[in-house]
């Protein structure tokens, strides 16, 4: 069974906005892209604990902290000039090079 890979115009590094959800207005960076889920690891964003069966790590048990993935439709990159989300344009210009550009200032994605 062949599972869907998603085309995700975001990248590792990027600054996003939270548009929904718990987290909403909140910022952080892209720590990672996961193309089948349809996802992106968010740093700081939908933080869940995980209680840990005793082990030779931990002989107690614990309860650590993870980074869930969120799904992208939840958010979206920064525009830094106007610190407001933005959706992202690809470009391409005669040399047949693409580029990412935000769509509100139309400025280039570095």
């Amino acid at each position: 069974m062949n599972k869907q890979v998603f085309k995700i115009k975001l990248k590792k590094g990027d600054t996003v906005v939270v548009r929904t959800g718990k987290y909403k207005g909140k910022t952080g960076k892209v720590v990672m892209t996961h193309p089948t889920d349809n996802k992106v690891t968010v740093e700081g964003i939908n933080i869940v604990k995980r209680h840990i069966k005793p082990n030779r790590q931990h002989p107690q048990g614990d309860i650590i902290e993870l980074t869930k993935p969120i799904f992208i439709s939840k958010v979206a990159i920064q525009d830094p000039t106007s610190k407001k989300a933005s959706k992202i344009s690809m470009k391409i210009d005669s040399k047949g090079i693409k580029s990412r550009s935000y769509k509100n200032s139309g400025k280039e994605i570095k």
